[in-house]
């Protein structure tokens, strides 16, 4: 865990990078859908902002529970069915990934050196731990961003479809 300051960095940077990042866009371009089965600009980054609650919560179960186990996150309508994905206003979804952000890094300067060390059972993945979820909230913040770089700057032909 070497890197532990510069994860809490990146968290920490992850929140203007993005609020720079979304302002030099033209608004014109936020809900732009370039092809079937594209997301948008603002779809990405209302999902930048849907997860955070339940990444928090995640951080939190580490430092409440001994061994905790995790199920997919999968956000459902009532009904089970993928509702796609959210698409709330830009200002709003910004200022609440700011806002829950601000929440998981306090618990993670406040958390022990036994809290960064727990593991956890989770169905996706081989190996999941409290210091694998705060590189994955990272990687997970900075996948997205690129991918709406791509989505505004990539012409049509160079665009990566995603299965």
């Amino acid at each position: 865990m070497k890197d532990k300051q510069a994860l809490l960095d990146g968290l920490a940077q992850a929140v203007t990078i993005l609020n720079e990042f979304i302002a030099t866009i033209p608004a014109d371009s936020l809900d732009l859908r370039r092809g079937e089965g594209f997301w948008t600009i603002n779809e990405y980054v209302s999902h930048l902002a849907d997860v955070q609650p339940m990444l928090l919560e995640r951080l939190q179960r580490f430092e409440a529970e001994a061994s905790p186990e995790f199920v997919p996150f999968i956000p459902d309508d009532d009904n089970g069915a993928d509702s796609g994905p959210p698409n709330m206003p830009t200002t709003a979804a910004l200022e609440q990934f700011a806002d829950f952000r601000r929440q998981q890094l306090d618990l993670l300067k406040a958390v022990d050196d036994r809290t960064w060390q727990k593991t956890a059972t989770h169905p996706e993945y081989a190996q999941y731990a409290f210091y694998i979820l705060v590189r994955h909230i990272l990687m997970h913040d900075h996948w997205h961003m690129y991918r709406m770089e791509e989505l505004w700057l990539t012409r049509d032909e160079f665009l990566t479809e995603l299965q």
